[in-house]
């Protein structure tokens, strides 16, 4: 097999403890490399030409020269290296988490609050998703041959295998001499296709009332990109599922309530589902349609996980076609796994209209692809195209 080059982080933290946590985590994984770190925001611009980063690991709060400063000097010297931001889970840390996407910063983990132990499991898996999509797509667009980030995960998926594996006592006798178990990556750097399947609507597609959206990783600066294209006569509203942590939507609404023509808002129970407006599924809550007698509203749901997500798309997309039937448009963009794929398949079974976002231009062509798959997609756009596509669509069916 081809060796395979690694995706280089440069930390910065003013904390050297953590530092040392990140830098411990990325290093545990395989095809990951911490080339470096550094303690403000001036240090790490002086390193990016010596050490030639595929991503930075960026805290906010920092001496001399902290994270926003950082990313405006980022911008004003056209640096392109991918941004992940390490933010506080305080409303203070939202806001300012939010302002770092504005400038420029490509997505943000949660730093481990009270206990480290506790936290770092869900940070790791985290952190470990977004160097490998965001650092991953950055070192494959300057030559590199990396893995891609479905393999990463596979990883993720084998430690905390072998993790529960070692707290039963089963590890130790699985790995006695003569009682070796062989774990072969499945997912390496070049993706494999599957031939579309085919669904057969029960209906005809109907004139677009509602828009449905699911993204994920990736999906801040995507729909930065989508809604302040969208067009500003469009009447039918948007639901949105962005995953992303509790504490964090209703700033990410008002991000992009400043960028969009239309409304933008973090969605409240018994919303309206009314022209023009968008609505952003709060974190840590599943988001689903409701038919009254007078109107349509958006209730709210703390179930269970989704495909390991709340909000999940899954949840909105299986509401808006029993709902909505034939008269939806679904769109599934850039994420990693599957979440939203099924019932996207679900929707297009009752005639709604369908998007997916193409592989070129996902950060993670892992959602829309899935969906694409099983045949949930009519057509795959190209973001740079999507908020056109969404637009010509919404007003060419207009109800």
């Amino acid at each position: 097999m081809t060796d395979m080059d690694n995706i280089n982080v440069l930390v910065c933290d003013d904390s050297a403890l953590m530092r040392n946590l990140i830098s411990r985590i990325v290093d545990s994984t395989k095809g990951f490399h911490t080339v470096g770190t550094a303690m403000n925001g001036q240090f790490c611009l002086d390193k990016i030409p010596i050490l030639k980063p595929d991503v930075i690991i960026l805290d906010i709060e920092m001496p001399v020269m902290n994270g926003v400063q950082f990313l405006q000097k980022r911008k004003e010297n056209n640096i392109d290296i991918p941004v992940i931001i390490l933010s506080s889970i305080a409303t203070r840390g939202a806001a300012i988490t939010m302002q770092c996407l504005e400038l420029g910063a490509s997505d943000f983990i949660t730093k481990p609050n009270g206990s480290i132990s506790s936290d770092i499991s869900s940070v790791a898996s985290h952190l470990t998703e977004l160097v490998a999509s965001y650092g991953g797509a950055y070192a494959r667009l300057n030559g590199k041959n990396v893995y891609s980030p479905d393999y990463f995960m596979q990883q993720e998926k084998l430690h905390e295998a072998e993790s529960a594996a070692a707290k039963e006592g089963i590890l130790n006798k699985i790995n006695q001499p003569g009682t070796e178990t062989q774990f072969t990556p499945t997912f390496l750097s070049t993706p494999v296709h599957k031939q579309q399947a085919t669904i057969v609507p029960l209906r005809k597609e109907g004139p677009i009332e509602v828009i449905a959206i699911g993204i994920s990783t990736g999906g801040p600066n995507a729909l930065r990109e989508v809604f302040a294209k969208i067009d500003p006569n469009l009447t039918q509203p948007i639901l949105v599922v962005q995953h992303m942590p509790a504490g964090f939507t209703k700033e990410f609404a008002m991000s992009l309530d400043r960028i969009c023509p239309l409304e933008v808002k973090e969605a409240e129970d018994g919303d309206l589902v009314k022209s023009g407006r968008i609505l952003i599924a709060p974190g840590d809550y599943h988001i689903y349609v409701e038919r009254k007698a007078l109107a349509t509203v958006v209730r709210l749901s703390h179930d269970e996980l989704r495909n390991g997500h709340r909000p999940s798309a899954d949840v909105l997309f299986e509401s808006v076609a029993k709902v909505y039937e034939n008269r939806a448009l679904g769109v599934i963009m850039t994420g990693m796994g599957r979440d939203g794929a099924l019932k996207l398949a679900e929707m297009r079974k009752q005639g709604a209209w369908t998007l997916g976002q193409d592989e070129k231009s996902a950060i993670v062509y892992g959602m829309p692809k899935v969906a694409w798959e099983i045949g949930a997609v009519q057509k795959q756009v190209s973001l740079e195209n999507m908020a056109n596509e969404i637009s010509t669509l919404a007003r060419e069916h207009k109800a």
